[in-house]
C-alpha cells in the first residue's frame, strides 16, 4: 500500500466500530481517486445532536482527505419510518414537516461540513418514481428470514410487537439509495449496519463494486442509558443556543464524561486521555470537566468565547439565582378589562410554560412555579393582569418568562 493511503486508512478507521472491509478500503484508496462517500440522514426532527455529529465530523474528515460527501436527505424515506432500534413503529411523517425539517438540516449540517466537495440529494428523486413493478422487484431481492436476521425485527417479533410490511421494506430503501449515487462508502451509526450491508448488496447485485460500511459508536444521551434522541428528550441539538447546551451538558452523568470527550469535542485522542487520567486521579472534578466540555461544545457551534459567556449566564442563574439575562417576554391576554383575574395557572399554559391548564396547575402543586422567586403554593391562586404586570414567572430552574401587559 502506497504511503498516502496507508495514511488515510489509518485516520478513516480510527474511533470506527465496523469497517467491512478495511481490505475494500484500502484497495479503494490506492485508486487515488476521490470516493463518494455516502451519508443518510432521516429529516425525522428539527435538530440536528450530538449524536448524529458524530457521524457528521467523520464524513469531514473524508472531505479533508479530498473525498466527496454525498448527504442522502431522506424526504421519502422518513415518511416510512426507520426502525432500526427502535421496539416500535414510529408514528408517519406528512410532507410538510419533512420539508421543514430537511430544510433546517441543510443550514445545521453547513456548522460541521465543508461545503466543497458536497453533494446533498434527496431520495425522493428515485423512490417517488418507482411504480409497483419496481417496488416488488425489490422485495425479490432478499428474504423474511434475512430481514428476521435483525435484532429489532427479531425482538419485536418474539415479543408479540408488530412490524409492518413498509418497515421491511426500509432497508431495502435505503441500500437502493447507496445503488442510485454508485457509493463507495456509507457511513452510519452502529445501528445502521443492517442498512448499510443491505445497500453494499444490492449494489454487487447491480453489478456495482459493493461500498465499504464504516459505523461508528452511538452516543447515550442525557440519561446516560438510551441513545441520543429528540423524541427521547436526552439530547442536545447544535443549532441550539449555547447557554441551552452549556446547561444540558452539566447535568451529563459523571460516567458518560469520558465518552462524551471522545465523541462531542474533537479532541485528539492523547488530549482526552489526559483530562481522562486527571479525572481518575482526583486533579480534575467532575463539575470541572463538564463545564470543560460545556465550554468546547458551545465555542464549537457558536463559535470562540460562546463557551465563556454560556458560563457566565449560568453562574449567574445557578449560583448567584438572578434571572438570565435574557428572558422572554410574554404579554398576558386578560379576558376582560387589563386589571382583570387571570389564574396563573392558565397563564402558565398561555406562557408556554406548561401544555394546558391543568398541567400549570400539576406544576403548581408540585412546588415548582415561581414569581418574582417566591414559590407559588395555591394551584388556584387569581391575580389582576395588572398585579402580574412586569413580574418574572419561573418553572424549574431553567424555564422563565417577564410577564407584561400589551
Amino acid at each position: 500500500m502506497n504511503r498516502d493511503a496507508a495514511e488515510q486508512l489509518r485516520a478513516i478507521s480510527a474511533g470506527a466500530v465496523d469497517l467491512i472491509t478495511e481490505a475494500d478500503l484500502s484497495r479503494k484508496l490506492q485508486r487515488g481517486t476521490p470516493l463518494r462517500v455516502k451519508l443518510g440522514i432521516d429529516p425525522t426532527a428539527s435538530d440536528i445532536h450530538l449524536g448524529f455529529a458524530v457521524v457528521l465530523r467523520k464524513l469531514r474528515q473524508f472531505q479533508e482527505l479530498g473525498h466527496l460527501a454525498v448527504l442522502i436527505l431522506g424526504d421519502f424515506t422518513a415518511q416510512v419510518g426507520d426502525p432500526s432500534g427502535r421496539s416500535t413503529t414510529r408514528p408517519p411523517l406528512s410532507r410538510e414537516d419533512v420539508d421543514e425539517h430537511a430544510r433546517t438540516y441543510v443550514e445545521q449540517v453547513q456548522q460541521i461540513l465543508l461545503p466543497e466537495p458536497l453533494e446533498v440529494r434527496r431520495n425522493s428523486e428515485w423512490l417517488a418514481t418507482m411504480g409497483i413493478e419496481d417496488v416488488l422487484r425489490l422485495t425479490a431481492r432478499t428474504t423474511v428470514a434475512r430481514m428476521l436476521e435483525r435484532d429489532d425485527f427479531a425482538n419485536r417479533l418474539r415479543d408479540g410487537k408488530p412490524i409492518s410490511l413498509t418497515e421491511f421494506l426500509y432497508p431495502l430503501l435505503q441500500g437502493w439509495d447507496s445503488v442510485m449515487v454508485e457509493a463507495d462508502v456509507e457511513l452510519g451509526g452502529t445501528d445502521q449496519l443492517f442498512n448499510n450491508l443491505m445497500g453494499r448488496t444490492l449494489q454487487e447485485q447491480e453489478g456495482q463494486e459493493g461500498q465499504v460500511v464504516l459505523t461508528l459508536p452511538l452516543l447515550e444521551g442525557l440519561d446516560g442509558v438510551q441513545k441520543m434522541s429528540k423524541s427521547l428528550g436526552n439530547y442536545v441539538g447544535i443549532a441550539e443556543p449555547a447557554t441551552e447546551q452549556f446547561g444540558k451538558l452539566m447535568s451529563l452523568p459523571d460516567p458518560l464524561l469520558p465518552r462524551y470527550l471522545t465523541l462531542t469535542t474533537g479532541w485528539a485522542p492523547d488530549q482526552v486521555a489526559q483530562i481522562a487520567r486527571a479525572l481518575e486521579a482526583g486533579d480534575l472534578s467532575p463539575r470541572d470537566a463538564k463545564r470543560l466540555l460545556a465550554r468546547t461544545v458551545a465555542d464549537l457551534y457558536h463559535g470562540p468565547g460562546a463557551g465563556d459567556a454560556a458560563e457566565a449566564e449560568f453562574d449567574r442563574v445557578f449560583r448567584a439565582h438572578e434571572p438570565p439575562s435574557d428572558v422572554p417576554e410574554h404579554h398576558l391576554d386578560p379576558p376582560g378589562p387589563a386589571d382583570g383575574p387571570l389564574r396563573v395557572a392558565a397563564v402558565l399554559h398561555q406562557a408556554g410554560l406548561a401544555k394546558s391548564n391543568k398541567e400549570g396547575r400539576r406544576l403548581i402543586q408540585q412546588g415548582g412555579v415561581r414569581l418574582d422567586g417566591d414559590v407559588i403554593e395555591d394551584p388556584d391562586l387569581t391575580l389582576a393582569a395588572t398585579a402580574l404586570d412586569g413580574r418574572l414567572l419561573q418553572v424549574g430552574k431553567r424555564r422563565w418568562v417577564r410577564l407584561r401587559i400589551p
